[in-house]
């Protein structure tokens, strides 16, 4: 291969890596209510009483596992609870500010994606710290403001007790104290619907699925505008 066509190749993956989530978009948004297949569900699901009809056939509704209700604090000194994201998306994660590299990469990584949201009203970013005793709302201010996009991004702390029940019966991941300083942390950051429900995890520290997160961010973007234009559905 000659270098021109070996350049000509270079141009043509960098073209389809900048187009497929554009175009992955458009398929999402486009003319159609059934132009994309909605994100699953994560978490106990529980057969309901009730049911719908689809097509003339009956079927039982489900309830899916929702986020339990919280009070913390953010950087800023505000209260935070779940009402907060009322109508909202918001993608969560834990950290701690003296954590080892990790939580910088996850977090370098999340600024990246919380800059492409700025200016959208519907998608929101929280990352709730697990050592609540050495992360007070000023340890907190001072880590957030190494960040440009802080301005639709919370860094929250409160009551141990909560934040851990809110890691393993909520958000259903691992982050908890092991004793002598030491955390075991998940990198994972979840995606939430405007209903409080668990619809992606992903890898922090990966950059395929922060680019995977990025595109399922418009799905779920998506499907909640699909239920603001037709909420009889």
């Amino acid at each position: 291969m000659n270098k021109s066509s070996a350049l000509v190749k270079k141009v043509m993956i960098l073209v389809l890596i900048l187009a497929v989530p554009g175009f992955l978009y458009y398929l999402l948004t486009a003319k159609g209510k059934n132009r994309y297949k909605p994100l699953p569900f994560y978490g106990p699901k529980v057969v309901a009483k009730t049911g719908h009809k689809f097509h003339g056939k009956y079927i039982p509704d489900t309830i899916y596992h929702t986020l339990a209700d919280f009070n913390l604090v953010d950087q800023n000194n505000q209260p935070v609870s779940l009402k907060s994201f009322d109508n909202k998306i918001f993608i969560a994660g834990f950290f701690y500010t003296h954590c080892p590299e990790v939580c910088d990469s996850v977090n370098a990584n999340l600024d990246s994606l919380v800059k492409g949201y700025a200016h959208n009203k519907m998608v929101h970013f929280v990352s709730i710290t697990v050592d609540p005793t050495r992360d007070s709302v000023g340890a907190l201010k001072k880590y957030a403001d190494k960040f440009a996009s802080t301005a639709k991004w919370q860094f929250l702390t409160g009551d141990t007790t909560t934040i851990y029940n809110l890691a393993a019966k909520s958000f259903l991941v691992n982050a908890t104290h092991v004793g002598d300083g030491q955390f075991a942390l998940d990198d994972k950051l979840i995606l939430i619907d405007a209903n409080k429900r668990v619809r992606g995890y992903y890898s922090g520290s990966s950059i395929i699925d922060m680019n995977r997160l990025n595109d399922e961010i418009k799905v779920q973007i998506a499907e909640e505008l699909r239920k603001i234009k037709a909420p009889d559905l």
